[in-house]
């Protein structure tokens, strides 16, 4: 696992840690079952606090991508599944809250993609 912090980047360090992990483990790069180092070894490795790293750590356990074991360690998960699982109801939330609102489907498409391009501008 290679992770590079950037100082100039604008992102805190635990969101720019959260990221990369995330990436590598939907990318492969970091295969299903990987054993990640502790909280603060990775924090030595990095130079940074140990509650930065684990503030990156519950972020993506919330997402899905890790899961922790208690003392056999934190490893990557099946997070795919998950991800798509969520993805999939987060749209069915959105498309019956839409059509509460009383928004033609063109009109809920224009919403989505506006917020989509905000999102992925960061």
């Amino acid at each position: 696992m290679t992770l590079t912090l950037r100082i100039d980047d604008g992102a805190p360090p635990y969101e720019q840690v959260r990221a990369q992990i995330s990436e590598q483990a939907r990318s492969g790069a970091l295969p299903v079952g990987y054993r990640l180092p502790t909280v603060r070894g990775l924090a030595g490795e990095l130079g940074l606090a140990a509650n930065t790293v684990a503030k990156a750590y519950r972020a993506l356990e919330a997402d899905g991508v890790i899961e922790t074991r208690g003392r056999n360690g934190t490893f990557v998960a099946a997070a795919g599944q998950a991800a798509d699982r969520e993805l999939a109801s987060a749209a069915q939330t959105y498309a019956a809250r839409a059509r509460r609102l009383g928004l033609a489907e063109p009109d809920a498409l224009a919403a989505a993609r506006d917020a989509l391009r905000a999102a992925y501008r960061d």
